[in-house]
């Protein structure tokens, strides 16, 4: 088949040709900020494990419909819902990218049945969260274990507990965004883990991510003797470093310091995601409006009502005032 004028990619180009066509543009789009590195690699990922066997040798005019569906079945009976829905998404990306390379006509990928589960469902685990007794009991495990005081676990959780920060969040958090004199904290950026990058510090999840939180005065008091203990601050410098002054890796604090104090502590079953959904049960419980919540955590949407007939990033000392009601900290 012929070129058509202007195109860029002839219809008889096989499916692998087009897919290292779109993810070098994604990847030159993450490397300007656009998306995450981490997507890059886990696009990458999954076009060499999942996509590329089946569809990689055909051709973009082969890859019709049925092929597509036949495919994302596939993924579905042999393994998951997600896993069949991001199978689609990677093929629909990589067929519209022909399609504005003047390829094919159209994306078949847009055609192909609904996928929906279809084993028996199971009743979903609600998500666990620490009561303000539970916070209270674990952190003081963490002050009496030497292993979690090497490595630097007390602050560390203290400071999910303050903010609700996710955990690439917490770890990107540098001193140049905290204010001690307004008691917030300045949510502007969280690291990953990048493929042939190594640590990367980026911009958050969504565009809520980057936020104004209103600290604790136990907080505050916890990270200004942190400073004050190192001195001449860089403002640049993570407020939770590795042993070189660096972001620690968030894997390696994981398994070696995270998970052994779980397991000595009797809280295995808590993960530093457990802390966000902690802090949005209490505030809940302590009377903050689902927005105010919001605010805090970085969502985007609570749900449409509260949009449409609440207001937005107005600065409010509620979350703080109730976090100190909840944990006292260390008086520095």
């Amino acid at each position: 088949m012929a070129r058509a004028p202007g195109a860029t990619l002839a219809p008889t180009a096989v499916f692998s040709e087009a897919a290292r066509l779109w993810l070098a543009g994604y990847r030159a789009d993450a490397e300007n900020g656009i998306y995450s590195l981490s997507s890059v690699d886990t696009y990458s990922d999954h076009l060499r494990n999942h996509v590329l066997p089946t569809l990689g040798s055909l051709r973009l005019v082969e890859v019709k419909t049925p092929v597509v569906n036949s495919l994302c079945q596939a993924k579905l009976k042999a393994h998951s819902l997600s896993l069949a829905k991001h199978t689609k998404a990677v093929v629909s990306n990589v067929m519209t990218y022909a399609v504005q390379a003047g390829a094919i006509k159209a994306n078949p990928a847009r055609e192909i049945a609904p996928l929906t589960e279809r084993r028996a469902k199971n009743k979903r685990k609600k998500a666990r969260s620490l009561s303000a007794g539970d916070v209270a009991d674990f952190l003081a495990k963490l002050d009496t274990d030497e292993e979690a005081l090497r490595g630097d676990l007390p602050d560390l959780v203290r400071f999910f507990v303050a903010t609700g920060e996710r955990r690439g969040e917490a770890l990107g958090a540098q001193w140049s965004d905290f204010d001690a004199e307004v008691k917030t904290l300045t949510m502007s950026g969280n690291i990953i883990q990048a493929r042939g990058k190594g640590i990367v510090r980026n911009a958050g999840k969504s565009e809520t991510s980057n936020r104004s939180i209103p600290l604790p005065d136990w907080c505050v008091r916890m990270l200004e003797a942190r400073r004050a203990a190192l001195g001449d601050v860089d403002p640049g410098q993570p407020i939770f470093p590795n042993s070189r002054g660096g972001y620690q890796n968030a894997s390696n604090l994981t398994n070696r310091h995270w998970v052994p104090f779980r397991k000595r502590a009797g809280y295995e079953w808590v993960t530093f995601h457990t802390f966000r959904k902690t802090v949005g049960t209490l505030l809940d419980e302590a009377g903050l409006t689902a927005r105010q919540i919001a605010d805090v955590l970085g969502h985007s949407h609570p749900s449409m009502t509260l949009n449409n007939y609440m207001g937005r990033g107005q600065s409010s000392r509620a979350s703080a005032d109730a976090l100190d009601a909840m944990v006292k900290g260390k008086e520095g």
